[in-house]
């Protein structure tokens, strides 16, 4: 399609309205708004059969804007493997490659994190923790991406019994593989730690020297506290057991419909403690699901059928 017919095409649905969801459909078909043409054709049905699957496998609802993002993660694999087509991509998902289905989904995930974000939640589980008074805590991080979050929440307990072993443990999990063994690995540039306290830095993180200099491990005593393991929020059954004194689950319920979200947050209340706290993200909201959590104020959740 040329872009004379391409402007056409705009002029006429500023006369006629009802196409306008058709035009969005042949512009996004024609590859303008991308800039140019696309290394493989990438249609509008092929983007549904995406959103369809990674939704029936991980629970992630991809809407329409994510066309050129779904382009641009999924165009690697089809280098990587050789397809030529999305069409014969999305035929060797279907013809149920293992391998490939991990790194479809690791594809498609996001993961942005960083050190002690949203950082009034790793307060209030002090405030928790000091409350219950429990002789050993266990707390489950269900969106670990890289370990920034579960290393912060290793650090908050060491902070709150002033010990390099405080009677704890923690739960990474996430879906993508990657992310999951960068985050037990536990080495990160050292830009990822800038903003915080230089005695938190002194405390827990060995800095590189040689050729790793640039970089930061997390002190082994920390990793210690952790055990990192896949879960997909999706599957059946979870490897993680109660009772649990928190879930952390911040800034991935976005990604789920309500239908999807009020599965899981009903599958948490069983770990939970009736007394337990669950953390989720600035922009996640579960006022459809009132019967299972009640909002605390600050993005935190207690069990609508606990005792606080």
């Amino acid at each position: 399609m040329d872009i004379n017919r391409e402007v056409g095409i705009v002029i006429q649905a500023g006369r006629n309205t009802a196409s306008a969801v058709e035009v969005t459909r042949q512009l996004a078909d024609s590859r303008l708004l991308t800039g140019g043409p696309r290394e493989f054709s990438f249609t509008r049905d092929d983007f549904d059969r995406i959103a369809k699957l990674i939704h029936q496998h991980a629970g992630i609802s991809l809407s329409p804007i994510k066309f050129d993002m779904v382009y641009s993660r999924l165009a690697r694999r089809l280098r990587a493997t050789g397809d030529v087509t999305f069409a014969d991509y999305l035929k060797r998902l279907e013809r149920n490659d293992h391998t490939e289905w991990e790194t479809f989904v690791n594809s498609l995930t996001t993961n942005l994190t960083s050190f002690f974000r949203e950082a009034h939640h790793f307060d209030l589980l002090k405030e928790h923790l000091t409350r219950l008074g429990k002789p050993k805590a266990r707390i489950w991080c269900s969106a670990a991406s890289t370990g920034e979050e579960p290393y912060s929440l290793a650090i908050t307990c060491c902070e709150l019994y002033g010990s390099m072993n405080p009677p704890v443990e923690i739960i990474a999990t996430d879906i993508d593989t990657q992310v999951l063994a960068q985050g037990q690995a536990g080495v990160y540039t050292e830009d990822r730690i800038e903003k915080l306290l230089p005695e938190l830095v002194r405390k827990y993180f060995l800095r590189g020297t040689g050729g790793r200099a640039g970089e930061v491990r997390v002190r082994p005593e920390l990793q210690k506290l952790i055990r990192f393991t896949r879960v997909n929020l999706l599957e059946p059954n979870w490897p993680v057991r109660g009772p649990l004194e928190a879930i952390f689950c911040r800034n991935v319920m976005i990604y789920f419909d309500k239908p999807t979200q009020y599965a899981i947050l009903k599958r948490f209340v069983p770990l939970l403690r009736p007394e337990g706290l669950m953390f989720a993200g600035h922009s996640e909201s579960f006022s459809h699901a009132v019967d299972l959590f009640r909002n605390l104020g600050r993005t935190v959740y207690g069990r609508a059928d606990g005792g606080r």
